[in-house]
């Protein structure tokens, strides 16, 4: 394949190669290894996690007032671009092989967009085969140009002379060159949430919503939609064998429906069992990747809870590995919207209906809580906010992605609740997590419809309106201040959790409609 129109020289190159194929160079020069399921087992070196700080999106006339810029969006020059573009191709040019791996971002075709990545680890073509939409024969042959290339030169470092950075790793994007550039590191979720990045700033343009969530379908055709940050259950609540999975982490609202922008899936794989998630733990088979585990050198067993690489231990797999999903991986207009949080504060109820205003204020505020023993220095719970759960990967400000939910959920009559999957019966320390059991059971009577008809009583000072009762979950759960012993200590916790919401809201406040101001805490 002739790369000559981005400076590269090499002429080594595959394109969309067999997974078989991808296996054979990954365990001959990648340092790889097969599990004793057959998934491909590697390592990410240095950095086994995203580099946020790192980021930097180009500073250009065509799409600077767009951008919501700041600590998420930090501004790059065009010429420091350059410089980080001609040193991914110099790397490329002298790699012994280039991997050209093209496919499609979103099931749509209305609204998908065409993507090539250029790597040189097996590993990572072998990931991006799986987390894109790989074209069919026919459809590579008319691929064409793609309207955004990834170069991935993550083997070599960033300039450390280059002003712009703060370490040696880069990840960089150029709106107006429809480029986007890794120097630095080898993880490879950061292509994953570069292509996402990208997505965000393309489909609210076309008036079409994108977001960090998982989706999946009913046995009538109803859609849910699960927004939550790292550990509250949106990837193993969505995932279930009663319901069709539409996706696990990436999703865009037209105005047909929701489609994924994924062809795979990235699961967390710590403490992966088969009795809590069969349909992950199943997945993880040939053509599987695995980033980061830990394996019985003999009989390449994986010890799911070794976190001594790291906690982010992933899988990557195509979404066809799960039994139950829709293929093609979109529905129709959700009916229900859920906010999941694990507040390890105990205040906050297990579930509770939303008015759209509250829906919008907890969508930009995107809560949840870090626990003791997370961090160095953490010794109690802590409030850590994320705006439309996914912070990191918005381009737009916070509020346009919110009001885009409103609009779609008046127009579309969709339900939004908040779902805790943290603690009952007190905070971290004192209560207990919620257990999987009487979540799943919320969630049951959510789709069922339950929910919406049963009585409710109103949290005082978030505005919550609470059901009172559940199938299969006890009354006392429901309503935290009956299940803690000591309610004045529960007053006080959540008056102290209200009032953080309030203060990480300020930096939305100027911007926010009063709608959203509705929506937001009695403190």
């Amino acid at each position: 394949m002739n790369l000559s129109q981005y400076g590269i020289t090499q002429t080594n190159v595959e394109r969309n190669p067999a997974v078989a194929h991808l296996y054979e160079d990954a365990l001959q020069s990648d340092n790889a290894r097969i599990s004793s399921t057959g998934a491909l087992m590697t390592t990410s070196g240095e950095k086994t996690g995203r580099s946020p700080k790192d980021k930097r999106v180009v500073e250009e006339t065509l799409t600077s007032e767009d951008i919501w810029w700041g600590n998420v969006n930090m501004k790059i020059d065009a010429d420091s671009f350059r410089h980080n573009r001609q040193r991914a191709i110099d790397f490329l040019n002298h790699a012994q092989k280039i991997y050209v791996i093209d496919g499609f971002a979103g099931w749509d075709p209305q609204y998908r967009v065409k993507v090539r990545v250029l790597c040189t680890r097996a590993y990572h073509a072998l990931f991006m085969s799986n987390m894109l939409i790989m074209p069919t024969a026919e459809e590579l042959a008319d691929f064409g140009e793609p309207d955004y290339v990834i170069f991935n030169a993550g083997l070599f470092p960033a300039d450390p002379e280059l002003g712009s950075h703060t370490s040696q790793t880069s990840v960089s994007l150029n709106f107006q060159a429809r480029e986007f550039v890794i120097l630095g590191t080898q993880y490879a979720g950061e292509m994953k949430k570069g292509i996402f990045t990208i997505m965000n700033y393309l489909m609210p343009k076309q008036g079409v919503l994108s977001m960090h969530c998982s989706a999946n379908e009913g046995p009538d055709g109803d859609v849910s939609l699960f927004f939550g940050l790292s550990g509250t259950g949106k990837t193993t609540l969505s995932t279930e064998a009663h319901r069709k999975l539409i996706g696990d982490d990436e999703h865009c609202w037209t105005n047909e429906g929701v489609f994924n922008i994924e062809g795979g899936c990235y699961a967390k794989c710590i403490h992966l069992s088969k009795d809590s998630e069969p349909e992950i733990y199943n997945a993880i088979r040939f053509g599987t990747v695995l980033e980061n585990v830990i394996a019985d050198p003999q009989n390449r067993e994986v010890d799911y809870d070794d976190k001594s690489l790291t906690e982010n231990t992933r899988a990557a797999y195509p979404l066809t590995y799960i039994p139950n999903t829709k293929i093609p991986a979109w529905g129709g207009h959700p009916k229900n919207i859920i906010l999941l949080t694990c507040d390890a504060f105990g205040v906050l109820p297990p579930v509770s209906r939303l008015t759209p205003e509250q829906a919008m204020y907890h969508f930009i505020s995107g809560y949840t809580a870090k626990v003791a023993g997370t961090e160095v220095g953490i010794k109690e719970p802590v409030p850590e906010f994320s705006a439309c759960y996914g912070a990191a990967f918005l381009v737009w400000h916070p509020t346009k992605y919110a009001e885009l939910l409103a609009a779609k959920m008046k127009e579309h009559g969709s339900r939004a609740w908040l779902v805790n999957t943290g603690w009952v019966g007190g905070g971290y320390g004192i209560g207990k997590r919620m257990s999987i059991k009487h979540t799943r059971a919320v969630i049951d009577a959510i789709h069922s419809g339950e929910l919406a008809e049963v009585p409710t009583v109103t949290d005082p000072v978030f505005g919550l309106q609470i059901p009172t009762r559940c199938k299969d979950v006890p009354a006392e759960v429901l309503i935290p201040r009956n299940g803690w012993e000591d309610t004045a200590a529960y007053d006080a916790t959540l008056l102290k959790l209200a009032e953080a919401f309030r203060k990480n809201f300020e930096k939305y406040a100027d911007s926010a409609s009063p709608e959203i101001l509705a929506g937001s805490p009695r403190v």
